[in-house]
């Protein structure tokens, strides 16, 4: 790893342990900032160190509350201010991705107002995972490396016994990461057809694919309100199938996603640690495994002006 005197990592308030394991891990301090609110609440950020000249790395997850996204894009302002050579953003989860398309009339493209602040703050590359749409690397003007999780749950599910395994993608719209992960991990693969009739509400229809006495992978990018996980895992349960695990990288666990999810069928929910959850009680059906070593190893590889993408390869 990297000992690099211009390298300099900055960790936002949103996720201080993912921020301090990656520092860790490159064998780089983090930088000594400031961040605090006024009696108002506006925030206020310092960078307490010169970093002229430096290759910056600003760590700070973007989910609720808004405040997240704010102080990232104060830090990326500040850096450039300071006169960093490069900034990076360093975006385990990319809060508001799924507001990347025009559904219905009068409504705001959030992510791509997201991707446009990242930029006008002054920020050079971004580096994110499990995006909810592959496509809003398009929204930048800047280089994006998109970073993908399976590898934790590759290593991680390979130490299970299993039987006969499918992966189940829970909605039309994951097929394509649970098609790549049923290929890494040599299953089956399966679909749930749903229907949302409101939102954060799902329904399902129909099951494609034989599930009956087989264990089942549940893969998703995120769990929200944990709704379509559990009624999937429902059905599957009617359908016959084996154990349940599910899967996601980010776990937002809003509104009674916890209580949930504990209740419902699944055996192991396994999460990654692009949102901090550690000051909440999370039961022993959850598994978080950490992330750091990948963001890592994606920042020293941009360092050593080496491919990101090799990390991914077999």
């Amino acid at each position: 790893m990297t000992n690099n005197k211009q390298v300099r990592i900055i960790c936002g308030t949103a996720n201080p342990p993912l921020g301090e394991a990656v520092a860790r891990k490159l064998n780089v301090p983090l930088c000594n900032t400031e961040i605090r609110r006024f009696s108002d609440g506006e925030i206020f950020v310092q960078i307490n160190e010169n970093i002229r000249g430096a290759n910056v790395f600003i760590m700070q997850p973007t989910n609720p509350p808004a405040d997240n996204i704010l102080e990232l894009l104060m830090l990326i302002e500040a850096s450039r201010r300071s006169s960093a050579k490069n900034i990076t953003a360093v975006i385990p989860y990319y809060g508001y991705a799924r507001a990347d398309r025009k559904e219905r009339p009068r409504v705001s493209i959030t992510a791509r107002l997201i991707a446009d602040l990242l930029m006008i703050a002054g920020a050079n590359r971004v580096i994110t995972m499990d995006l909810h749409a592959a496509q809003i690397q398009g929204f930048f003007a800047i280089p994006v490396d998109h970073l993908y999780s399976s590898i934790l749950f590759d290593d991680y599910l390979h130490r299970i016994s299993t039987k006969d395994m499918v992966v189940v993608s829970p909605d039309v719209g994951s097929i394509k990461v649970a098609r790549a992960f049923a290929k890494t991990m040599k299953a089956g693969l399966a679909i749930i057809d749903k229907r949302r009739p409101v939102q954060n509400e799902a329904e399902v229809v129909n099951i494609i694919g034989e599930v009956v006495g087989r264990d089942v992978i549940l893969r998703d990018d995120m769990i929200d309100t944990g709704g379509t996980l559990c009624k999937a895992a429902y059905a599957l349960k009617d359908h016959g199938c084996g154990n349940i695990f599910a899967c996601a990288a980010h776990g937002v666990l809003s509104g009674e996603a916890l209580e949930r999810l504990d209740k419902s069928p699944i055996e192991k929910v396994i999460i990654s640690d692009t949102i901090d959850n550690s000051k909440r009680n999370l039961s022993d059906k959850f598994v978080v495994l950490s992330c750091a070593d990948i963001f890592a190893e994606a920042i020293d590889r941009i360092e050593a002006d080496a491919s990101v993408s090799m990390m991914f390869k077999d």
